[in-house]
């Protein structure tokens, strides 16, 4: 399990995530000002990547929107993924970590899957060895061993398998009745329509909560795989 340490960042997340947002395609605002709002952490089977999924409500704009930003934090960079920069930060324990948008760090996916598929399982934000029983996954046909590169756009962000099955990660976030129940079918298959309400030719989703600026607890789906 990995290890939460109380210490202090520099700069903190929220900093980081403020600079980082209004250079991709899935923000709607302007000028961040973020708060943060909820999220879940897998473990790194090998114990070396720190993975965060992070939920962050940006208040700048005439309506509050909450996004959701899966994070990695490496000891060192991770080759090839220049492009998925977040920043980097100093670690009071740690040193010097390497933030990247997790859609496009292998471990992060792979971790991912996993959950989907039963096979990991999600742990508190903010509490070592304690796992998140607020997020819920379903899965009713096979999960891809792999999945190629992430593919950014206006809706989330795309990673598809030869197969031609596709994972989606949600960016901004909505508050959804459906994943109120996820938990239903958080232990296999659901009927035709998808996993547990979650659309047409979906095979598998997680649904996870987050807090309202006035502290009201919402869930919704967070990543589906189709089809």
């Amino acid at each position: 399990m990995a290890v939460i340490h109380r210490t202090e960042l520099k700069p903190t997340k929220l900093e980081l995530l403020t600079a980082w947002l209004p250079t991709r395609p899935w923000y709607r605002g302007g000028a961040p000002e973020l708060v943060k709002a909820g999220g879940f952490r897998l473990d790194d089977p090998e114990g070396a990547v720190g993975i965060e999924f992070m939920v962050v409500t940006d208040v700048s704009g005439p309506e509050p929107a909450s996004y959701l930003v899966p994070l990695t934090y490496r000891g060192a960079p991770l080759d090839g993924a220049e492009h998925a920069l977040v920043g980097t930060m100093e670690h009071g324990v740690l040193g010097r970590r390497w933030a990247y948008d997790g859609c496009h760090d292998p471990v992060l996916v792979g971790q991912l899957l996993a959950l989907i598929g039963g096979k990991a399982e999600a742990q508190d934000q903010n509490a070592s060895d304690t796992p998140d029983r607020e997020v819920t996954r379903s899965c009713s046909g096979p999960v891809p061993s792999g999945l190629a590169a992430a593919d950014d756009d206006r809706e989330g962000t795309e990673l598809r398998a030869p197969d031609g099955t596709v994972l989606r990660v949600r960016r901004l976030l909505h508050p959804d009745a459906n994943a109120s129940n996820a938990s239903n079918g958080a232990d296999g298959a659901d009927g035709g329509n998808g996993a547990d309400g979650a659309g047409p030719g979906v095979t598998g989703y997680v649904a996870g909560a987050w807090n309202l600026l006035d502290g009201t607890r919402v869930r919704g789906l967070l990543a589906v795989l189709s089809e």
